[in-house]
């Protein structure tokens, strides 16, 4: 069998090195671990990196990265996807498979932390103030959410903790409600990854900081049903993603079932709205109509020809 402990990093394929290591520094409280000519490594913490920016052809993921436990070696991993007949490639330390709809998955192995203080225990090294506590999960939209599932908690290992109706599932690794998510739109596409911050004290400190700097909330903040925690929606135009910045996520209890909540707006959003149709859209009309807030001005948001 395989078990992961944690999401270890997500790699992102950028067109520019020096722009993009720049922005995600400046924007987030990020900082440089390592780079060379072709990728740049940035943490939020004292964790070795969460966020790999590699340069390529045009933006998009390229890796999700999650972790083993202390007891799951990688060659257990190893002999777990040859038994499934699951293609893999070492790469970077690992294990590359990739998920129904082509997205990359990279299994590394358990890695000793320099420390098992607590954070405010540790001694500090060259974090910046107000940085993110730690990279928490990531959401994909899916054309293919039941083959998804089947990937997510054979193959991976992953359990489901709730389904949203039938067309968005939340999948867990750990006592965090969700370490990834699947909602179901009709095509694939890498929609967020999200940092956990202290509180609303400090998500509300980021967002002037970001409105400073000209980006902008799809959506947010809102209070999720569906994993209890609040959240804002960061669109990033360049890497064609969201930045969820969230707080107090439910913690599982060992013992637990699968919760299946109805598709309504309080499963998604406790205090108010739906997201606008743009949220889950990455063409230059659904930025537009967030950055112009077209929407609430009457305008409705042209459909998109995918």
């Amino acid at each position: 069998m395989i078990s992961l402990r944690r999401i270890d990093h997500v790699s992102l394929r950028i067109t520019g090195l020096e722009d993009a290591s720049h922005r995600w520094c400046r924007e987030f409280g990020l900082v440089e671990r390592e780079r060379d000519d072709h990728r740049v490594r940035l943490a939020c913490d004292d964790e070795p990196f969460s966020l790999e920016l590699l340069v390529g052809d045009a933006p998009g993921v390229e890796h999700v990265a999650y972790e083993l436990r202390r007891s799951c070696t990688l060659e257990d991993a190893r002999s777990h996807f040859e038994g499934l007949g699951v293609g893999y490639e070492e790469r970077d330390g690992g294990l590359r498979v990739s998920d129904p709809e082509g997205n990359g998955v990279l299994v590394l192995p358990y890695r000793e932390p320099e420390s098992r203080w607590t954070p405010q225990a540790r001694p500090a090294r060259d974090q910046a103030v107000g940085h993110p506590r730690k990279l928490g999960h990531v959401n994909f939209l899916t054309a293919e959410i039941s083959t998804g599932v089947e990937f997510y908690t054979q193959v991976l290992g992953m359990e489901v903790t709730d389904w949203l109706g039938s067309g968005g599932v939340w999948f867990n690794i750990n006592g965090d409600h969700h370490v990834m998510a699947l909602v179901d739109k009709g095509y694939s596409h890498f929609h967020h990854l999200a940092f956990d911050v202290v509180d609303v004290g400090q998500m509300r400190v980021a967002l002037d900081h970001l409105g400073r700097h000209g980006r902008w909330l799809g959506w947010g903040p809102v209070r999720h049903g569906v994993g209890g925690n609040i959240a804002s929606y960061v669109r990033i135009v360049e890497e064609e993603c969201f930045v969820e910045l969230y707080c107090d996520m439910e913690q599982l209890e060992a013992e637990r079932e699968p919760r299946v909540w109805p598709d309504n707006r309080y499963s998604s959003n406790t205090w108010g709205p739906l997201p606008p149709r743009s949220y889950f859209r990455f063409d230059d009309a659904a930025v537009e109509s967030e950055r112009e807030s077209l929407e609430m001005q009457g305008q409705s948001l042209p459909t998109e020809v995918i």
